[in-house]
Parts: C-alpha cells; sequence; structure tokens
C-alpha cells in the first residue's frame, strides 16, 4: 500500500484548535497544561491511558502512558495524557456490578471519541490492560480513524504454585465440595495474584491483546510482554515515535482494520486457544471501522484453523510462559509460511505484516507450549458456533474437544446467575444436567454478565465432564467446560431459551453446530402463547439506557447504530 508524506496531513486536526488569533483563548489554556510556542506548531498526540487503581490489570498504566508520552516527544510530536475508564470483570464477577462490565466498553470508545475528537488530537495512542478497554479503545480509535496504535498494558506474572485468577474461583467450588479446606482456600486468595498486569492464561485480555497485535494495531510483540518488565517500557516509548510515521503519511485504523487483517485476527486466536469474548468483541470492533465480521466468519475460518497451543484455561501454561519462548511472532510466521495469513496487511509499523514477520525466528526446540499443525489440540475451531431452534441466530461455545464433542442432558432453568450458582453450590446441580441460565443477555440482563463464578463452580465440584451449561449471558476467558454462551435471540427478545423448562432434552452436537431442544414444535408453539416479556430491571441511568440502544450479541452488542 503507498501512502504519500504530507506534513499538513500531521496536523489536520490540532490545527483547528490552536492556529490563528481566533484561537489565543484555546492556545491560553494549553499553555496551563505546559504547551510552548513550539508545542502549537506540532501534531498532537492524544495518549488515552485507561490506568486506575481498582484493579491489577491496570494499576501501572499511568507509567506506561508517560513513557509512551516520552516516545511521542522525542519524535518531535506532542503528547497530551488522558484517562478513560476501567471496570474489573475479576472483582465483579458474580453480582450485580458485572452487569457494567461489557458496557463500560462501550462507555470506553465513547469517552476516546469525545476528548480526542473534542481536542483536536491528530493521532491517538491508546494503552488496555483488561478485558473490555482494550475492544473499547479500538473501536474509539477505529470510530476516530486518525493515526492511531494500540499499546497492551502487559500480562500479570504467575502466583504461588502456579496460580492465577481462575485457581482462586476454582478453589470456590473446590471448597464447596469438601475438597479444599477454608486454611488452603485463604492461602490461594492471598498468593494467586502477585502484581500488576492483566490475568495469567489465554483469557479474554491475552486474547484481545493477541487479536489486536495480528490485526495490525499494536507493534510486533506487544501482546508478549510482561506488565512489569523493560520490555514493555521499550514497547510503550517505540510505539510513541511510531506514530510519527502514521501521521505523516496518514496511516489510518480504515488502513489497517481491513476485512483480511481481521480474518488475521480470527485465525491466530484460534490458534491459540482464545476466549469466547473475542466473538463479541472482533465483530462490535469491525463494525466501528465499517468492516462487516459476522459469526460464518468464524465458522468459515474455523473449518481449516487448529488449535495447537496449550495454554490455560483448557491448557497448562501461562502466557508469561509462552512469553519465554518468544511470544507470538513465531506462531503467526508459522502461519504466514502455511499460507493461513494474509501477509500483504497494513499494521502501524508503516509495513506490512509479511515485512513485519520476514526476520522472525522460530520457537526453541523442545519447547511443548506451541505444537506443530500435524499434532494440533483440535483439528478445528474450539469456537464452534451452534445454531438450532434454541440458537436461531447462533450462539458461541469454547469446545477443545477434551469435554467430548456432544452432549444431552435435562434442563435446570436459572432465571438468573446468581439462581444457578447457589443452585450449584448446595449440590441441586447433578450429572448429566444442562444449566439453563437466562434473562440475562444485553437487553435482559441488561449487560451480557460472564458466568465464571458458575462455570468455575462446575470445575471445582468435579462435574467439568458431566454437567453443560448454556445462558444467553457471556463467558469470562477463565471459563471451561461444555459452555455455551451468546444464545440469540436472547430470553428477553423472546428467544427459544425462554422457552425451556426444567426436565426438557437438551443435545449440544459440536460436530453438526447444532443446539437443540428435544420437543415438539406444537408444544413450543403453545409456551410462546403463554411467554411474556418481563418488566425492564431498570428504569434510569446507564444500564436502562444500554438496554434500550444495545444490538442483539450475534451482531457484537453495539450502541452506536443510528437507526
Amino acid at each position: 500500500m503507498s501512502q504519500k508524506s504530507n506534513s499538513d496531513n500531521a496536523r489536520k486536526y490540532s490545527k483547528k484548535i490552536v492556529d490563528g488569533t481566533a484561537q489565543a483563548p484555546s492556545r491560553s489554556m494549553l499553555r496551563a497544561v505546559g504547551f510552548g510556542d513550539n508545542d502549537f506548531k506540532k501534531s498532537q498526540v492524544g495518549i488515552a491511558s485507561t490506568w486506575s487503581m481498582v484493579t491489577p490489570c491496570n494499576m501501572h498504566i499511568n507509567t506506561l502512558a508517560e513513557e509512551v508520552g516520552k516516545g511521542v516527544d522525542e519524535a518531535g510530536a506532542k503528547s497530551v495524557i488522558y484517562n478513560t475508564i476501567t471496570i474489573s470483570d475479576g472483582i465483579s464477577m458474580g453480582t450485580e456490578g458485572m452487569k457494567y462490565s461489557l458496557v463500560s466498553r462501550e462507555v470506553i470508545a465513547d469517552s476516546i471519541e469525545a476528548v480526542s475528537a473534542c481536542m483536536g488530537h491528530d493521532g491517538i495512542i491508546a494503552i488496555g490492560g483488561c478485558d473490555k478497554n482494550m475492544p473499547g479503545c479500538l473501536m474509539g480509535l477505529a470510530r476516530l480513524n486518525r493515526p492511531s496504535i494500540f499499546v497492551y498494558g502487559g500480562t500479570i506474572l504467575p502466583g504461588e504454585n502456579h496460580t492465577d485468577i481462575v485457581s482462586v474461583f476454582e478453589a470456590v467450588g473446590g471448597h464447596a465440595k469438601g475438597d479444599i479446606p477454608i486454611t488452603q482456600l485463604e492461602h490461594i486468595e492471598k498468593t494467586a495474584i502477585p502484581g500488576a498486569g492483566s490475568c495469567g492464561g489465554m483469557y479474554t485480555a491475552n486474547t484481545m491483546a493477541s487479536a489486536i497485535e495480528a490485526l495490525g494495531m499494536s507493534l510486533p510483540n506487544s501482546s508478549a510482554q510482561n506488565a512489569v518488565s523493560d520490555s514493555k517500557k521499550e514497547d510503550c516509548i517505540n510505539a510513541g515515535k511510531a506514530i510519527k510515521h502514521l501521521l505523516d503519511h496518514d496511516i489510518k485504523p480504515s488502513d489497517i482494520m481491513t476485512k483480511e487483517a481481521f480474518e488475521n485476527a480470527i485465525t491466530l486466536i484460534i490458534t491459540l486457544g482464545g476466549s469466547t469474548n473475542a466473538v463479541l468483541h472482533l465483530i462490535a470492533m469491525a463494525d466501528a471501522v465499517g468492516v462487516e465480521v459476522t459469526l460464518d466468519d468464524f465458522v468459515r475460518i474455523g473449518k481449516r484453523t487448529p488449535v495447537i497451543a496449550d495454554l490455560r484455561p483448557s491448557g497448562r501454561y501461562l502466557m508469561s510462559e509462552l512469553i519465554e519462548i518468544g511470544g507470538i511472532q513465531a506462531l503467526m510466521k508459522r502461519l504466514l509460511d502455511a499460507g493461513m495469513l494474509h501477509g500483504d496487511c497494513m499494521t502501524v509499523t508503516g509495513k506490512t505484516m509479511a515485512e513485519n514477520l520476514a526476520n522472525v525466528s522460530d520457537y526453541p526446540d523442545g519447547q511443548d507450549i506451541i505444537l506443530p499443525f500435524d499434532k494440533a489440540i483440535k483439528k478445528d475451531s474450539h469456537l464452534v458456533i451452534l445454531k438450532g431452534n434454541l440458537a436461531p441466530e447462533g450462539a458461541v461455545s469454547k469446545i477443545t474437544g477434551k469435554e467430548g464433542l456432544s452432549f444431552t442432558g435435562k434442563a435446570k432453568v436459572y432465571e438468573s446467575e446468581e439462581q444457578a450458582f447457589a443452585a450449584i453450590i448446595d449440590g441441586e446441580v447433578v450429572a448429566n444436567d444442562v444449566v439453563v441460565i437466562r434473562y440475562e443477555g444485553p437487553k435482559g440482563g441488561p449487560g451480557m454478565r460472564e458466568m465464571l463464578s458458575p462455570t468455575s463452580a462446575i470445575m471445582g465440584k468435579g462435574l467439568g465432564d458431566d454437567v453443560a451449561l448454556i445462558t444467553d449471558g457471556r463467558f469470562s476467558g477463565g471459563s471451561r467446560g461444555f459452555v455455551i454462551g451468546h444464545v440469540t435471540p436472547e430470553a428477553y427478545e423472546g428467544g427459544p431459551i425462554a422457552l425451556v423448562e426444567n426436565g426438557d432434552s437438551i443435545t449440544i452436537d459440536a460436530e453438526t453446530h447444532q443446539m437443540n431442544i428435544n420437543v415438539s414444535d406444537e408444544v413450543l408453539a403453545a409456551r410462546r402463547e403463554n411467554w411474556r416479556k418481563p418488566e425492564a430491571r431498570y428504569k434510569r441511568g446507564l444500564l436502562a439506557k444500554y438496554a434500550k440502544t444495545v444490538s442483539s450479541a450475534s451482531t457484537g452488542a453495539v450502541t452506536d447504530k443510528a437507526d
């Protein structure tokens, strides 16, 4: 892709804020925050920091933002750091507060769009370190479509005895079963999270960081660095410097976030065994830049893409261990050499994906984290898109094959996550049950909560091979087992999941991509006649506004549609 250098493009937006006598008041205010005479002649780069002390995932990002700022300033532009919000799934999981999790993705995108559009930033560098703020950042950058780079905050180091946050959730189930004494649960609680960084497995944060690198929107290897490390600081400085080239050549997200680039991201996350949330987020990120990505794309790409990374939650290793052998660059090189990536996609380096990967070395001999293609964990995608009479518009499952490829059981229906979790802990859920959790979708929840608490309780109770769980909510990247989420249409919209009754037989088949309730059409029709849409749970505030504007999970659960 050829791009012409155009110095005027580099100040396309900021010159409207600071040039001319009429803008003297603007300059006066900017002088108070550190601008000098020469700064008004430079490109302005907004640095969107997701720093806060609400979660270890983001507690260090203020220092990373400062490093990015140094890189921007050294390259001859002017850095302007500002903050957007973040929430913590890991802290709010299983509570009413978790309803704000997916909502926060929209708030983050809106806030980045609002600040950088208002302030006339010529370019933007966003730094994220937790599940929703990464896609939120990318959606904001895509909407603005100004030269942009994403920087990942980095992964956390392992806790004592190779533990992480999922170890704590599963220990709760183990304690309820009687296998783990309270003293051991307390010890795991105190030692599993040793410091700053995103949750350590191939959960949603590391999945999305890897996807964004494959998309071309972060520098090579940005996704595979420990949060607290010299390499992460260097990544930040380099990102700050790299924005200048994008500004000078007017390379924008729309030049990078193409359909082919999204196909690269989907391919990579499948090989890594990544989170089901990637389906929701990649569809939403594509929508923000005007590219159509659908559930069918995951089906099509999934048929030819194997799972070859032995990473948690279903595997053995943590992201920090993948970093030790070289991160994801060597995996991407393998995929490129196998003809599974589009090498001609532009990236934020100003080079194509193939050019970035040209001199990448393979993994060291003897490593068993990334397996050869002919020894794949699963020959095709673990992200299985299901349809059928329970999910006419689709549902998303994460089935590695270790759980089996089909499941038939009797429904146990719960109207909320809390009801289901209590039933699992109390022993109400037994082998051969299909736990149905409904009215937790984007509109019905509202907010589409993640179900790490019930899925971890199932695993901790030793029922992981014997119980399935379906929901119109979502799953954490840390969830494992025979679990199906994103069921659409959701229960609140009258989807078939609203019609399931206790004792109904449900069959889930990952090979035929079907999920069906084994009752007649006549019975379902009679139940539909008696179904009534529940009253909205929230009448005012953010959740009420979200419920009125959010789209179906099958289209990314986005809220910025004018129609």
